[in-house]
This record gives C-alpha cells, sequence and structure tokens, in this order.
C-alpha cells in the first residue's frame, strides 16, 4: 500500500486577479496508507480542496503530491483518469446518486470505463449491497432510499472498483448523530479490510471517534495542527 505525501502544496484560484484566493498555503503532510485519517476544520479552512488534490480531482498550483515514490500532481490529464478509477473510490456530502436510475445501477456506473466482465461486475454489486444491508433495495429507485440508505448505497458505489484508498467529504454533514455514528461503524469494517480512508469533516462524531487514527487540523488553508493520533 502507498503513503500520501504532499510537499508544500498550495491551490490559488483566480491567480493573478482582483479576486485571487488561496484556499490551500503551503501544506506538508504525510497520509499513512491502511489508517483512517481525518482532516478538520471549519467551512472555508481548505480541506475540500485539499483533498480534491489528493483525489486527483484537481491539480496543485505548486508543490508536490506523491502517491507512493509516484508524484501525480503534474500527471497529464489522462493519467489522472486512470489514477482516479483505479486507486480512489469517493463518497461525496450530497452522495450524488443520479435520481431516475436503481440502487445496483448506480453502484456499478463507475466500474463502466473499467469494461470488466459483466457477470463478475454484478456478482461484486450485490456482495457490496449484502455487506452493506441492501440487498434487498438492489431495484428501488435511488430517491426511494432514506438517508442512511442513500450513504450507503454511495459507499457501495465508491468500492465497486475496489480501491485502495477510499475519499470521503463531509459525509455526515446531512446525517442526524445516530446515522454519523452508523457510518463510522462502516469506516471501522473498512479500515478492518485494509483501506486506507481519508474523511474530511468539522463532526466530533467523526474526528472524536475512536476509529480514527489521527487527525490533521487546518484553519485558514494551512496546517494548524500536524497529524496526531486520535488515540
Amino acid at each position: 500500500m502507498n503513503r500520501i505525501t504532499l510537499n508544500n502544496v498550495t491551490k490559488v484560484f483566480n491567480q493573478g486577479r482582483p479576486n485571487e484566493y488561496a484556499a490551500v498555503r503551503g501544506v506538508s503532510l504525510t497520509i499513512e496508507p491502511n489508517r483512517v485519517t481525518c482532516l478538520k476544520g471549519p467551512s472555508g479552512s481548505g480541506k475540500s480542496t485539499l483533498l480534491s488534490m489528493i483525489g486527483c480531482l484537481s491539480r496543485p498550483t505548486s508543490g508536490r503530491i506523491l502517491l507512493g515514490e509516484q508524484m501525480i500532481s503534474g500527471l497529464p490529464e489522462r493519467f489522472l483518469t486512470d489514477i482516479r478509477r483505479h486507486t480512489f473510490g469517493f463518497i461525496f456530502q450530497q452522495f450524488n446518486l443520479i435520481s431516475g436510475l436503481s440502487v445496483l445501477e448506480n453502484v456499478i456506473l463507475p466500474a463502466y470505463p473499467l469494461a470488466p466482465d459483466h457477470r463478475s461486475l454484478m456478482k461484486s454489486a450485490h456482495e457490496l449491497l449484502e455487506r452493506f444491508e441492501l440487498g434487498h433495495k438492489a431495484e428501488s429507485p435511488v430517491q426511494w432510499l432514506s438517508g442512511g440508505e442513500a450513504q450507503r448505497a454511495a459507499i457501495c458505489r465508491a468500492l465497486i472498483n475496489d480501491p485502495q484508498i477510499l475519499i470521503a467529504d463531509e459525509p455526515t454533514a446531512n446525517l442526524d448523530t445516530k446515522l454519523s455514528h452508523a457510518f463510522m461503524g462502516q469506516i471501522a469494517q473498512l479500515r478492518k479490510l485494509g483501506k486506507t480512508i481519508l474523511i474530511t469533516s468539522h463532526d466530533p462524531v467523526v474526528f472524536d471517534s475512536p476509529v480514527v487514527d489521527s487527525v490533521v487540523e487546518l484553519q485558514d488553508g494551512a496546517v494548524l495542527q500536524e497529524a496526531v493520533d486520535a488515540a
């Protein structure tokens, strides 16, 4: 498994314009594999921007991001796309499930560009749905799901390509306390499977959870406090 290393990473929006804004300012950080790391901070602290760069969804303005020994921050887009598909799974704050499609159809969507064997893909999707107690909802339209069910469907979708690293951006922002605790229980299961998990959150249910191995506190785009063992 590969560690993620950030060296003096900066992200500036509207560069050279009057409304120039530095969302991330010179962040250097090491994220160890097989651990749950939480990027903690208030809205506007830069944690979601940092997460998007780590997950190859955007590029830093300056600095380097390495996955193992490979520098990924300067790769051409076609290589970044390949890394995203094979290495990362994403759980977004709004879940981003596609209304009108079934739960099963939503789960298998990220696998299509990889052109897997259809029978194997369906087997994997059904196994994931069963693991997260959604097997009976496979053919249901996603708009019929409860908030907790929608989140579990989003987790299944993130895992369909068996990613090495799972990225979750404010995953409990739209959940009540009970469902937030349930989500962290699901994260604990994924950690046992050897996944590297990176979460952004300003929710104490997340960053104070015993499931989290280390916490990185951000403020105004900079690391306020280096990774600290949550225990």
